[in-house]
């Protein structure tokens, strides 16, 4: 586990624990907390995936934003595998919409983000934090069980059972799911009209491990692309394809 330094300018604003992952989705999350007056503490994690470039792409963000502090946590799910992210499965390419509106792609991760909540949670209660913010996405995304409402609703439920601070009345857990409704397009309008720089991000699957490019076929990369076509903007970043 590595973290950068708290902020010289943290203000008394409610501290909040953000999953940043250095995509576009988490990046947008990212601002809209600070835009909606927390004072954001960013959670990146390191768990094996293919794309790590995105660790690398999330302490840039990091530090573009100013949060509180930044933790980047190490655990590997390649021990389980069973996602072509932590894997030998192959990453799919070139679905349709279609395709990738039917059952739950060989991308999605076991338990990811109940583990990744559940650090969150743990963070938060040594923050004194009531607010977890995520960047779960439920209109464009790919069918993973762990980004639908319902849930993100159990959860926080669970975690208001789970910590020492909760029971003792000492804290109240919201997890706030900005994005959970919003197309990709919607989201990266939003993102925009807040400052977001989308060039410092990474949403690909299986990028070039040599230049960085994004493949430019992935499920990740074909909605990202979607989404900036239907803002009638190109795409920023870097694509091998």
């Amino acid at each position: 586990m590595d973290g950068s330094m708290p902020s010289q300018h943290i203000s008394e604003r409610p501290k909040a624990v953000v999953l940043l992952s250095g995509g576009l989705d988490s990046t947008t999350t990212l601002a809209i907390a600070i835009e909606e007056g927390f004072a954001p503490y960013a959670l990146t994690f390191r768990y094996g995936q293919r794309h790590e470039i995105e660790i690398d792409k999330a302490r840039t963000i990091a530090r573009s934003f100013s949060v509180g502090q930044h933790m980047v946590v190490d655990f590997d799910l390649r021990t389980f595998g069973g996602s072509a992210l932590t894997g030998d499965l192959v990453v799919p390419k070139g679905r349709s919409a279609d395709e990738m509106a039917t059952g739950i792609p060989a991308t999605y991760v076991p338990a990811r983000n109940t583990i990744f909540l559940s650090f969150a949670l743990a963070w938060a209660e040594v923050l004194g934090a009531n607010h977890i913010f995520a960047g779960m996405n439920a209109i464009d995304y790919s069918g993973y069980p762990d980004c639908r409402p319902e849930y993100l609703a159990a959860f926080e439920r669970m975690a208001n059972l789970a910590t020492k601070a909760a029971v003792e009345g000492k804290q109240n857990i919201q997890i706030h799911t900005p994005l959970i409704q919003l197309s990709k397009a919607e989201i990266i309008r939003r993102g925009l009209a807040l400052g977001v720089d989308y060039s410092m991000t990474n949403s690909c699957y299986d990028p070039d491990l040599t230049t960085g490019a994004a493949c430019g076929r992935c499920d990740a990369c074909l909605l990202r692309l979607k989404g900036f076509a239907g803002n009638g903007i190109a795409d920023p970043i870097a694509y091998a394809e």
